[in-house]
């Protein structure tokens, strides 16, 4: 397996639409057309540019992932919208398409100190693959979604 994150462009957009969690994931995880739409509304604040992925292992999309962050900032790196397609889904996607996004931030923002993203506690699978990898909680939460944090040495 080749993990490649590759942007978002009008090359590959209309094939990130058609990527799909199963039925019961929906309530945890945007459509991919919401975290698309985010880099224009900038639902979080002027501040806050959005970089929006696709996951790709060789020529085949197996899901997105978007990165958001402060520039100026040690602390506001940000995992979200974060979601590999159900069909591809139990094939060990989702953690490496996590390590590589971390391993981007860490290349692309040398100032950064830790990742952050949020989780439904009720997400039991989500919630395993990132304590696993190596994300805390930090007890903090943004509306119903707990805050995990993994630091960058």
């Amino acid at each position: 397996m080749k993990i490649n994150l590759v942007p978002i462009t009008r090359t590959n957009w209309e094939e990130c639409l058609n990527l799909n969690v199963s039925s019961e994931q929906r309530r945890f995880v945007p459509a991919a057309a919401v975290s698309l739409a985010k880099p224009y509304i900038k639902p979080d604040g002027d501040q806050v540019e959005y970089l929006p992925f696709a996951i790709y292992d060789g020529e085949t999309m197996v899901g997105f992932i978007m990165h958001a962050f402060e520039k100026e900032t040690v602390d506001m790196y940000w995992i979200n919208g974060f979601f590999i397609d159900e069909a591809q889904q139990g094939k060990g996607y989702g953690k490496a398409a996590l390590s590589e996004m971390v391993r981007w931030i860490a290349a692309h923002s040398p100032q950064c100190r830790e990742v952050r993203l949020t989780v439904y506690p009720e997400n039991q699978r989500a919630r395993s693959l990132y304590l696993n990898f190596g994300f805390k909680l930090t007890g903090d939460f943004h509306g119903e979604e707990e805050v995990m944090v993994f630091p960058l040495s």
